[in-house]
């Protein structure tokens, strides 16, 4: 018997760094995981440590393909956004990877607008608002105009996911989901790069763009094979769920960052969103075929881990004791018939955000159910804010928080009238990785083979006696 056909798929976290081989039905036959820790850039800002995550890159693939124990037809890549790699004339990196979390002098920033905006204006046409190196076209700016003599050096700036193929093949691209990540560097109604990233000349330090789906056909180490030119993950992630379900949906992708996706919003942002709640953070995601994905952001899972390390601090348990929590529905009555916020948000804004945290109760479940209630209201803010006026039938949530009791009767309880279904997306990015070089068509059960899809009912709300 021969030995079994697969698709290898390096899926590249900011946390988790992970390796994927995937059967011809696309089950996972192998896998994976490292962590590295950082390094820091020339300012001395926290970063990724890009050569060790190369040389990772080439050994694990190597390996795979020396035991001979599977026969590797395809590679592909998916990875975050907002990430630039930067080649010099010999092809070699030329600059760290800069962090998007790092600072972005306030003064450039307001120079870019004066130059390009007004804000809001551009904001809807380039579905990216205004996030400082979380635009990666904005690191462009900033390093031709604060670091020119490292802008000099540089021939070829790569989105991070297609660096990573680039390991492989050596050939410099550009794809449109990675461009269409929040960069402030596509104009969705024109189509085409906005004016200024050729006003500036960025272009010129651009490759050239190629489709999602196209795979280069190489000899690699002596083996032929497709190899892809990556994804971004969230658009990696969503692409299962556009394949095989046919009702339009809204799928949350769970995370340090929490997304909501909307496939089906029709066309550009306004240049004014009534609907955005407190979230005011709504963007553009592009998929495979250069639509745009109405997304909202919500910096949720950073802000529930600082929350819990505190809470699990304050009582004394666990750091994992949160983990065991169950959903009760008496606990989430008492708090909402006398709800008023108790804990401190560092990382997100709402209007009624207390000085500081008080935790009047000597029950963790209970300030667990409090701080969940707190941070599900914003969540299903931003949800309504992607939403929008579409005609959404179904929710899916994936990522951290898919299999948190707490949270999933929350939503469930906000969200009614939609169906929940949970998924199993421990896989999500980097199955939309392999499915988006596969010809193959999916079918209506595929998430439920693949991907562990559960069904949710909201709890039954008790009168009062």
């Amino acid at each position: 018997m021969g030995r079994q056909r697969v698709t290898a798929v390096f899926d590249i976290g900011r946390t988790n760094k992970k390796f994927f081989l995937f059967d011809e039905d696309y089950r996972e036959v192998h896998r994976e995981y490292r962590v590295f820790a950082e390094t820091v850039d020339e300012d001395g800002y926290p970063t990724e440590d890009l050569e060790a995550i190369q040389s990772w890159l080439r050994e694990v693939f190597h390996h795979i393909l020396e035991a001979e124990l599977f026969d590797v037809r395809a590679i592909n890549f998916s990875s975050y956004g907002a990430s630039f790699v930067h080649l010099d004339a010999e092809g070699k990196v030329a600059t760290p990877l800069y962090n998007y979390t790092k600072p972005m002098d306030p003064a450039l920033i307001a120079d870019f607008y004066a130059a390009y905006g007004p804000e809001d204006v551009f904001t809807a046409r380039t579905g990216s608002s205004n996030s400082g190196m979380l635009n990666s076209g904005m690191q462009l700016y900033w390093l031709k105009h604060r670091k020119p003599d490292i802008f000099a050096r540089i021939k070829y700036s790569l989105h991070l996911p297609q660096f990573l193929s680039y390991v492989f093949t050596g050939i410099p691209i550009s794809e449109y989901t990675s461009i269409g990540c929040h960069t402030a560097l596509w104009d969705y109604a024109k189509k085409d790069y906005h004016d200024w990233v050729y006003a500036e000349q960025l272009h010129r330090i651009l490759p050239p763009i190629v489709s999602t789906e196209t795979s280069i056909n190489m000899n690699y180490n002596g083996k032929r094979m497709k190899i892809g030119v990556g994804i971004h993950d969230s658009s990696a992630a969503l692409l299962p769920y556009i394949r095989s379900e046919k009702k339009p949906f809204l799928l949350l992708s769970t995370g340090t960052w929490s997304v909501s996706l909307n496939p089906f919003s029709s066309g550009r942002l306004s240049v004014r969103s009534d609907d955005a709640g407190t979230t005011d953070d709504c963007i553009n995601y592009m998929r495979i075929d250069g639509k745009p994905v109405k997304a909202v952001r919500l910096f949720l899972g950073h802000e529930y881990k600082q929350q819990v390390e505190a809470l699990s601090a304050h009582f004394g348990v666990p750091a994992d004791h949160h983990t065991l929590v169950k959903f009760d529905y008496d606990t989430y009555a008492d708090i909402v018939a006398n709800y008023t916020p108790w804990f401190r948000l560092e990382s997100l804004e709402r209007a009624d955000n207390p000085t500081e945290t008080t935790i009047p109760t000597d029950n963790f479940d209970y300030a667990y159910h409090h701080l969940l209630i707190e941070l599900v209201e914003l969540q299903a803010a931003s949800m309504r804010a992607a939403i929008g006026r579409t005609g959404i039938q179904k929710l899916f949530i994936d990522g951290g928080f898919s299999d948190n009791e707490v949270f999933l009767q929350l939503i469930s309880h906000h969200f009614r009238d939609l169906q929940l279904r949970t998924t199993d997306s421990s896989l999500g990015s980097a199955l939309g990785a392999a499915i988006c070089i596969s010809d193959k068509d999916l079918n209506s059960k595929f998430l439920r083979q693949n991907y562990g899809l559960k069904k949710h009912q909201p709890f039954i709300i008790k009168e009062d006696a």
